[in-house]
């Protein structure tokens, strides 16, 4: 799998659906630009349920944890949404996480 962060839209605005596929390695750095496109969704249409797949990335366990917080909250980091817009971001997780050491875990 490769270290560089891939990410694709996909838009259904008449069903107010967004399936955002993430590959490659998700790190506490990249993770930004994940936030960034999430952002650029939401905005296109009012309760945009977006679908976040992570199943064929590699994610840093602290990248994932701030991930689920956002999905929980239903708010992206203030430092990316100083608005703080209602963001319903729902999280299809990695098959395998990152452990601290660089280990992958099944």
């Amino acid at each position: 799998m490769t270290e560089k962060l891939s990410i694709l839209v996909r838009l259904d605005l008449d069903h107010a659906k967004a399936h955002v596929l993430a590959k490659g390695h998700v790190t506490i750095h990249s993770i930004q630009a994940l936030y960034v496109v999430v952002k650029r969704a939401n905005a296109l249409k009012p309760n945009l349920a977006l679908e976040l797949d992570m199943r064929h990335a590699r994610i840093d366990p602290e990248a994932l944890r701030q991930l689920e917080t956002c999905s929980l909250t239903r708010h992206l980091p203030v430092r990316i949404d100083p608005l703080q817009t209602p963001c319903k971001l729902s999280i299809l997780p990695p098959r395998r996480a990152v452990h601290a050491a660089g280990h992958l875990a099944a």
